[in-house]
């Protein structure tokens, strides 16, 4: 019983009185399982450490460089969240974007407001508010619901109402991290799209996933085509048919053309029939030598 009337007074003292001490390991479960928030006004960037449990891992340089001569000009409208760690010493949970372009306009304090959470409350606030306000790519966004399956405890269910997405659209994403890591960093680095990887996540073995990547980077495929591709994977008679994805008679026809012009080439088609024949040359020596082939 003393132990609540502990917690009223000591949530009583109010956020200053909490913030002149180190008390803040687990402050949140303690006040009854609710956050206190309140704008501390600006503290120096040089307090404030980066938030460990930070999603993003990368940050584009450019709209850093814009966002800072905002701040330059204008301020910073949203302030940043942080929480107490101990004496003149902060934790970033969200705004690391914001404090990073602060640093480039040269400021030496940023406006913020204090927030008390334990190290689990911190984790689930900082990826929920970057899966929300951020322009996360896919494999950060999988990443983070992954994060806050297991670290924080958190259902699928409750994931979804969290984040104000579906179940299935939940799972598609988590899905991605079943990828081989050559797909993954295709999607991390916005080579391939969210379409193209749930296109590849439906291949059975790695070695054709990687096959299937691998056309679509050299060839520029759509999901659409990638989706047939993968369909065709299962049919036996588009097996027995194709070979290196060419018809029979076509493939002949690229090896007598490579056979006569001794370069690789590459043989085209679509559905339609239409298609191209590219013909590979070293140099400009090595061209003339083809062409010098058509003259004969």
């Amino acid at each position: 019983m003393s132990d609540i009337h502990g917690k009223k007074k000591a949530l009583g003292r109010g956020l200053s009185a909490l913030l002149d001490s180190a008390e803040t390991e687990n402050s949140g479960r303690e006040f009854s399982g609710e956050y206190l928030t309140e704008f501390a006004g600006s503290i120096p960037i040089s307090q404030i450490d980066p938030n460990p449990f930070q999603p993003r891992s990368h940050f584009d340089e450019h709209d850093l460089r814009d966002l800072s001569d905002s701040i330059r000009e204008h301020g910073i409208i949203q302030p940043l969240t942080i929480r107490k760690t101990g004496h003149n010493r902060y934790q970033l949970i969200s705004g690391e974007r914001r404090l990073k372009a602060s640093l480039l306009a040269g400021m030496e304090q940023v406006p913020a407001y204090i927030r008390l959470a334990n190290d689990e409350q911190m984790l689930e606030m900082a990826l929920v508010e970057n899966i929300q306000r951020e322009d996360l790519n896919p494999l950060e966004i999988a990443i983070s619901f992954q994060r806050l399956l297991e670290e924080c405890r958190i259902r699928q269910e409750e994931l979804s109402q969290k984040v104000g997405k579906d179940r299935s659209t939940v799972a598609n994403y988590i899905r991605l991290l079943k990828l081989p890591s050559e797909v993954q960093v295709a999607v991390r680095d916005n080579l391939v799209t969210m379409g193209h990887a749930r296109a590849i996540i439906n291949v059975p073995d790695e070695q054709s996933q990687l096959v299937i990547l691998k056309k679509i980077l050299e060839r520029k495929l759509s999901v659409r085509q990638v989706e047939e591709m993968v369909r065709n994977l299962g049919n036996p008679k588009v097996k027995a048919q194709r070979r290196n994805g060419l018809p029979e008679k076509y493939e002949k026809a690229r090896s007598l053309l490579h056979e006569r012009l001794l370069s690789k080439i590459e043989l085209r088609l679509n559905r339609k029939g239409a298609g191209a024949i590219i013909i590979e040359f070293k140099s400009a020596e090595d061209l003339d030598r083809i062409i010098s082939k058509f003259d004969s």
